[in-house]
């Protein structure tokens, strides 16, 4: 049914005067706020008819509803949609990926660096494995390696270890 084809003042006149009957009954049971809030609203198909914007409100709503139809009955549209969700999917999935294996990275990172300042062995030796002295060349001084102190054993480990020996259990 197309604009034309509709007799919208008969029609939007009917609509202003049932609401404004509603809007008379909600002002004796609800009080005055309510019956002019329901009259103000009653009121609005009636400017809309006189004022010529019913045109404009038929075309928005028939391109609001043409949308929605388009996209409830289109399988190329919900193909779309599945394919769009499934992109939301694969970049939630990667964002998890990359915290989990950038903080292990990470850590190897600075464990190695640790090992390097340390001078333990390995961390340095692939670096230097491929270099040979050129006959002739200066060699910079090296430090011998120094062996590290034990750590300190855990106090926790300690206790428990000293419970197991009063108990004969070692």
């Amino acid at each position: 049914m197309s604009f034309d084809q509709i007799a919208w003042l008969p029609l939007c006149a009917g609509v202003t005067a049932a609401g404004l009957v509603l809007s008379f009954l909600a002002f004796r049971r609800r009080g005055a706020g309510a019956g002019l809030r329901g009259a103000a609203w009653s009121l609005i198909p009636l400017a809309a008819y006189l004022t010529g914007a019913l045109p404009a409100l038929w075309q928005a709503g028939t391109a609001v509803v043409g949308f929605v139809t388009g996209l409830v009955f289109s399988p190329t549209v919900w193909a779309g949609v599945i394919v769009a969700g499934l992109s939301a999917l694969l970049f939630l999935v990667s964002g998890v990926l990359r915290r989990r294996r950038g903080g292990a990275a990470g850590g190897a990172k600075s464990r190695r660096a640790e090992r390097a300042q340390a001078g333990a062995p390995g961390a340095g030796a692939a670096a230097g494995a491929g270099a040979t002295p050129t006959p002739g060349a200066t060699q910079p001084l090296r430090r011998p390696l120094q062996a590290k102190p034990a750590a300190p054993a855990d106090d926790d480990l300690s206790d428990i270890e000293e419970i197991l020996k009063r108990r004969g259990i070692s």
